[in-house]
């Protein structure tokens, strides 16, 4: 077998909310189709979650087939408003690869990955064991919590929600895992003193569950102190992945300038944040550890753009991790990282003067335009080496192609 085909896949399914169900034979009779995985960079990637848009196909399971039926994965076809999508966790793609398969039908079915909706927001789940919550009906911000990564243990801290022995109880602001920022306007949306701001969840669309993968996008309104005059909008497209030694999230914010002109202030208050658990913090010298791309750790990191950053740490006696990576078509990548020994891991391209970079940081959205931040967090296990982060990092930056050819 050459290079070319030596790749080995594994497809975890998903299904819409609630898509046309085709049965398998009515799915028989359609004519064959044929999709092409495409790797174009030079480097072997593992781990690789995809979601790609097709043509038109009916939602539901499927399998791929090599020609020669050697190699073979379920997939499973869902919509999404008025687009049809295929997504995929491949945990390794050959360099410069590029293999056909044939689309079959397949009567294999489940639903791992569960995303319900509740009085707060949304419940998580992954083979009917918690996940997370997405919490947007508390406080003054939505934000994710708790975060239970591979190991079965929580990766994010608790406080201010819960109070647990032996967690740190400084800036209840740092709920868990959200996104916000300190200067909007002038208008304080990072901290929870007098006078901040508000975002609130206008509304919860396109809910994807599914094997391996699940998805849900929303609206939010940024509002002032008096939380009724609007600042701002955005849209958020949040996408999960689970594979065996990781749980993954792809984030896609979009800020838009609906109402005014919208000053995003220079200041390291920002945006894209998460609380890791405590005992991960570097502070406490019991191992935990904060690593860029650029191999600079702890402090060193502090206010340096890069593309990654890991922060990893012991979590109820195991070494787990939690990397966020930024796209290269995210606003100002490579971001610089607001990430500090006692806990907090974020990203923000707005606080280029507090990062002593020799610049502003300070950003003019004018009505009517939008910026778009991109980020994947994984959650993992083991070290920053262990987990192949760099790796990891390239199969997000330049994922490979799953494309339809000769489609009927």
């Amino acid at each position: 077998m050459n290079r070319n085909t030596t790749i080995w896949l594994l497809v975890f399914g998903i299904a819409a909310a609630a898509p046309a169900i085709i049965s398998a034979s009515a799915r028989a009779s359609a004519p064959p189709r044929r999709f092409r995985v495409v790797n174009t960079i030079d480097a072997d990637l593992k781990a690789v979650p995809v979601v790609a848009d097709i043509p038109s196909i009916e939602p539901g399971g499927y399998r791929l087939e090599s020609a020669d039926r050697s190699l073979g994965f379920d997939v499973e076809i869902f919509r999404e408003g008025d687009q049809t999508k295929l997504a995929a966790v491949i945990p390794a793609v050959a360099a410069k690869s590029n293999v056909e398969f044939e689309l079959r039908p397949s009567s294999s079915r489940s639903r791992g990955l569960s995303i319900e909706r509740d009085d707060e927001g949304l419940a998580i789940t992954i083979d009917a064991k918690p996940f997370t919550r997405y919490i947007a009906k508390s406080g003054p911000k939505p934000y994710f919590f708790p975060v239970i990564g591979p190991t079965g243990a929580r990766y994010t801290r608790a406080y201010p929600m819960e109070n647990i022995a032996g967690e740190d109880r400084d800036h209840p602001h740092q709920r868990s895992f959200w996104f916000t920022h300190g200067s909007v306007n002038g208008i304080d949306f990072w901290a929870e003193q007098k006078g901040h701001g508000f975002i609130d969840m206008t509304s919860l669309d396109h809910v994807v569950n599914g094997a391996r993968f699940g998805g849900f996008e929303s609206t939010d309104r940024w509002l002032a102190a008096d939380h009724q005059t609007p600042v701002c909008d955005d849209r958020r497209v949040f996408r999960f992945f689970v594979t065996d030694d990781s749980r993954i999230i792809d984030s896609e914010i979009t800020l838009t300038a609906t109402y005014n002109p919208v000053v995003f202030g220079d200041t390291k208050e920002g945006a894209f944040g998460l609380r890791v658990a405590s005992s991960m913090d570097a502070a406490r010298k019991g191992g935990g550890t904060i690593t860029n791309a650029e191999g600079l750790t702890n402090d060193a990191a502090w206010g340096k753009p890069s593309p990654w950053v890991d922060y990893t740490g012991p979590v109820e006696g195991k070494t787990v991790g939690i990397a966020i990576l930024n796209h290269p078509s995210s606003f100002r990548h490579p971001t610089p990282w607001h990430v500090r020994p006692y806990g907090l891991f974020a990203a923000n391209p707005f606080g280029d003067h507090d990062f002593k970079l020799g610049r502003s940081g300070a950003f003019t959205l004018d009505k009517g335009r939008s910026i778009t931040l991109r980020y994947r967090v994984i959650f993992h296990q083991g070290s920053t080496e262990q987990s192949h982060v760099n790796s990891l990092y390239q199969a997000y930056a330049h994922p490979p192609a799953i494309r339809p050819i000769n489609l009927k």
